[in-house]
């Protein structure tokens, strides 16, 4: 499994290219996205940073306690996933203000599609038919509340099968 948890990529919008604006207006855009960029970076490098140094705790953790390599690489998974979840949220704010200054005439156009996006979480979609699907259209503290839930599920899954290994031999 890959140590890398977020991928900080350059964003290529302009803010500063869209017709129609006032000066006041590009120059307040331009601060949003530098300050939506800055932040997604040092998210990412902070939980890059961090990540690592847990996960080494966690694995000597484990090795001292005889638990098996799952542990660790369920615990990186559970990171990874977190910390691919903080990225996708600020690119998706930013994707929303991106395409609503793409309209033809972003001052006086409807915001609703642009509301309609950042009232969805990111990446995820609509709701359909997958088992667990229904989780994304939850508000953001259910949300929480179910994603813990499902990492706790996963650990103590994890500790049952090592319990049971050991106490086979």
């Amino acid at each position: 499994m890959p140590d890398r948890f977020s991928d900080p990529t350059p964003r290529s919008f302009n803010p500063m290219s869209v017709p129609g604006l006032s000066n006041d207006a590009r120059n307040a855009m331009k601060a949003v996205f530098d300050a939506m960029s800055a932040w997604r970076n040092e998210t990412a490098d902070a939980n890059e940073k961090h990540s690592k140094q847990v996960i080494e705790k966690v694995a000597a953790a484990a090795a001292a306690l005889g638990w098996p390599a799952q542990i660790v690489d369920a615990a990186r998974a559970q990171m990874q996933g977190v910390a691919e979840m903080q990225t996708k949220t600020i690119d998706h704010i930013v994707d929303a203000w991106e395409e609503q200054l793409k309209l033809p005439n972003p001052m006086t156009a409807s915001p609703s599609a642009m509301l309609s996006k950042l009232k969805s979480l990111p990446g995820f979609g609509q709701a359909d038919s997958r088992p667990g699907a229904d989780v994304f259209q939850m508000n953001p503290m259910q949300f929480w509340m179910q994603l813990a839930q499902q990492w706790q599920k996963s650990w103590t899954d994890a500790m049952t099968r090592w319990e049971k290994a050991t106490n086979l031999h």
